[in-house]
């Protein structure tokens, strides 16, 4: 059976979308998924499925935690070798524009269009950069995600809703869940 990463967007802020991690995967669990690991409580999560798309994936686990928390979670699903290769990217561009205070990985269930990804790479805010590779968004800032005006530009936004990782965070996923990919 396939293996898959899924990233839940806005769980666990504020007092209405409490989502603990053994709640996750029960829930992962009840939409099929067997074999199933949690991250952290940010909603990161590894299972397997007899299902052979990411979106399929995607699809019945956003309808069972909807189910079982009674509000939306969107979420965005990957395999193992598309973890590693957001990874890879990530480290690519880390050499490619030194150190930066903060990069962040907005992940979005589609790629945006051509038109979408290069108006937000024309971008440079106050040094802030975004690269987007497929359905990955690499925020490179000089400060911290609150303070960050890249993403309050409309191009960023154009991206449509994904939802955020640090890179080190999608670093220790891909080292603990992508170890068998070539």
């Amino acid at each position: 059976m396939p293996t898959y990463i899924a990233f839940l967007r806005a769980i666990n802020l504020g007092a209405t979308r409490k989502f603990p991690k053994d709640a996750v995967k029960l829930a992962t669990e009840a939409a099929g998924g067997t074999d199933v690991e949690t991250y952290l409580n940010t909603g990161n999560v590894r299972l397997t499925s007899t299902r052979r798309s990411a979106a399929a994936v995607a699809r019945d686990l956003e309808q069972a935690y909807a189910a079982d928390r009674g509000f939306e979670v969107p979420t965005v699903v990957f395999t193992p070798a598309e973890v590693v290769a957001i990874v890879a990217r990530a480290t690519a561009l880390a050499d490619q524009y030194g150190p930066v205070k903060n990069h962040y990985i907005a992940l979005y269930a589609d790629a945006p269009s051509a038109a979408t990804a290069t108006a937000v790479q024309a971008l440079e805010v106050e040094g802030e950069r975004c690269v987007v590779d497929g359905r990955a968004a690499h925020a490179l800032l000089h400060g911290n995600i609150h303070s960050a005006k890249l993403f309050r530009a409309k191009q960023f936004s154009a991206l449509g809703v994904g939802t955020s990782r640090t890179r080190a965070v999608l670093t220790t996923v891909a080292e603990k869940w992508c170890t068998d990919v070539d």
